[in-house]
């Protein structure tokens, strides 16, 4: 069984909004054992959706449409699914009476054509999930040589068309394919080592289970997330696979060490403020380069919140000049952000403190100190440290790995002082 995906708005073509839609399926069709080989991405227009869908149904055995099933006259995935599979739209009263419900209980009136919402290509079902007033739709497709297929209509709308993916379109997906065992993943995130070198630091393992072929392991680069390790295992049951999972992650930690920071949608600044939380510390940010960055991803962390205290963006001279008591240009850039780390622990009354400092402007690099370089400093009872990193890319890159880079730092030394 291999699926493809079809994502129908010209807003996607102008680059107004980037669809993560596709890629998510593409994901979730990957946990769910479904091959997808093409994803695709078509305009408002009828004849290029009806030849996207033509084409899909000739070269996969499944077709999921995500879009275009709204009320305005643009949204034609309906009409043109009716089109592909000869037949006409009719009216589920059903469907009708649940949107009118729905703007009932919002105290609107519904207008007419959101009607257009509940037709339904006949011989087609409608998904049971229906968070927004656009029906779901699963499209039986008999071909000319008496191939049985299918097509899914499911909204634009990324948690509409969530609720569906996971509450319909997998499970059919399986059903149709005869598929029994369970494929879940587990990702690692790492950082500080690049792709290729995790790669040659798991080259014998990844050989190993390319002979086994269960799990299996692949590299994900996501910047400021950074790199994530996935394994994919397959078993029986869930409880098989979580095994699976497991032990293996258990395998590269041995290998990777401290270079895991975390596990799943954990993330660096949630493991570091939980380290902190046990510990019942509380830290404070002073920041000039990453420019409010920082507290930002630290205030709407995960977990651990309660440990942070706050943050001070310092970018002009005058607050500079008043956390270090003096001209700024007078410091070195090592000294002012061991500093600034100090001064955070003060006025924000927090017991570890870290301050970044770096060079943004080009016009002040020089050899020894190229645009990029950074200095991330550490402050806290019986601990302090400075260090240089030179980081890559723009200003929006250096502020991102100024932030993962010292909040690893601080990681790296809270989890070493622990064991």
């Amino acid at each position: 069984m291999n699926c493809e995906v079809i994502a129908v708005g010209t807003e996607l073509l102008l680059g107004q909004i980037v669809d993560t839609n596709s890629s998510w399926i593409g994901g979730q069709l990957a946990l769910a054992g479904i091959d997808s080989h093409y994803q695709t991405k078509v305009g408002d227009n009828w004849s290029r959706i009806e030849e996207a869908v033509r084409l899909g149904l000739e070269r996969s055995d499944a077709v999921i449409m995500c879009g275009g099933l709204g009320p305005t006259q643009d949204d034609i995935t309906r009409e043109v699914i009716a089109s592909v599979v000869e037949s006409d739209l009719v009216l589920d009263e059903g469907i009708a009476d649940r949107i009118r419900e729905m703007f009932k209980t919002r105290g609107r009136e519904m207008p007419e054509n959101n009607l257009r919402q509940a037709m339904v290509p006949e011989g087609a079902r409608t998904m049971a999930q229906q968070p927004g007033t656009a029906p779901g739709l699963v499209v039986p497709v008999e071909t000319a040589n008496g191939d049985q297929k299918v097509i899914y209509a499911v909204p634009g709308v990324p948690y509409e068309m969530k609720e569906m993916v996971l509450g319909t379109v997998l499970p059919d997906l399986q059903a149709r394919s005869g598929i029994t065992s369970v494929i879940e993943s587990r990702v690692l995130r790492t950082w500080g080592q690049s792709e290729s070198g995790l790669a040659e630091i798991l080259s014998q393992r990844i050989s190993d289970l390319e002979v086994v072929g269960n799990p299996t392991l692949a590299f994900l680069a996501s910047g400021v997330e950074g790199i994530k390790v996935r394994i994919t295992a397959k078993a029986a049951t869930s409880t098989e696979v979580d095994r699976i999972l497991q032990e293996e992650e258990l395998f590269l930690r041995e290998l990777l060490g401290d270079l895991i920071f975390a596990v799943n949608e954990d993330n660096m600044e949630s493991t570091v403020l939980t380290l902190l939380a046990e510990r019942g510390l509380s830290l404070g940010v002073v920041e000039t380069t990453t420019a409010g960055y920082l507290a930002h991803r630290l205030a709407t962390a995960r977990s651990g919140t309660e440990a942070f205290s706050g943050g001070v963006a310092a970018r002009g001279a005058g607050i500079l000049s008043y956390l270090l008591k003096g001209d700024p240009g007078a410091w070195q850039p090592d000294e002012a952000a061991m500093q600034l780390a100090r001064v955070a622990r003060g006025i924000l009354v927090s017991d570890v403190g870290i301050a970044t400092t770096s060079i943004e402007d080009p016009a002040r690099a020089t050899e020894s100190h190229p645009f990029g370089t950074a200095w991330l400093a550490v402050s806290m009872e019986g601990f302090e440290t400075v260090e240089q990193v030179s980081l890559p890319g723009d200003l929006e890159r250096i502020r991102q790995f100024s932030v993962i880079s010292l909040l690893n730092l601080l990681r790296l030394h809270l989890e070493r002082s622990r064991s």
